[in-house]
């Protein structure tokens, strides 16, 4: 089992979440805009702090399971105040389990909406988790979700379009990048 080291950027810690950020995963997971874009319908938003816990707690173990899946809370260094979550989680085929593929994703609090932070929390995601031999990954959304589709184009990941999402189901708009393109970026 590999620790989740921190990875630091000009403006944000990418860090482990700690139990005493379940009031601000409450916060994020709370909302219907924020939770609305991240997986498939009925959406219902967090209420309690246990679930936030809960919630903590299983990111932290992907990462017991497979050092690949990272989960990070993005904190704003001049604000000390976790603007969201970038992530590195592995996905599973609806046909077939998994197949050594992993999706890339992020979200924010509206409050941090606009300056950027994606963008900049998933790069050195990326940087660190290609570094430490990941092959390749795939950015997942529906395909009206503009905001996201905007990162991953700044991000520079390829897009493969609009499809039928093999994890999840549906329509989706998926991106995909290898360590070959990232590092030659």
């Amino acid at each position: 089992m590999s620790e989740l080291k921190p990875i630091e950027t000009e403006r944000l810690i990418l860090r482990p979440y700690e139990d005493s950020d379940a009031a601000r995963v409450l916060d994020i997971q709370g909302r219907l805009e924020v939770i609305r874009w991240l997986g498939n319908p009925p959406y219902i938003p967090m209420e309690t702090l246990d679930e936030a816990l809960a919630m903590i707690g299983r990111w932290r173990a992907r990462h017991d399971v497979d050092s690949q899946q990272r989960a990070y809370a993005i904190e704003v260094k001049d604000a000390s105040q976790v603007a969201g979550t970038a992530l590195v989680m592995r996905l599973d085929r609806l046909e077939g389990g998994f197949v050594g593929e992993y999706e890339v994703g992020w979200h924010l609090h509206p409050g941090s909406f606009g300056h950027g932070f994606a963008t900049e929390a998933v790069s050195a995601l990326l940087d660190v988790a290609f570094a430490e031999g990941l092959d390749q990954i795939y950015a997942g959304m529906f395909p009206d979700n503009e905001p996201s589709a905007a990162v991953a184009r700044r991000l520079g990941l390829r897009e493969i379009g609009v499809q039928e999402d093999p994890w999840y189901g549906g329509d989706g708009r998926l991106f995909h990048t290898t360590r070959e393109e990232w590092t030659a970026r």
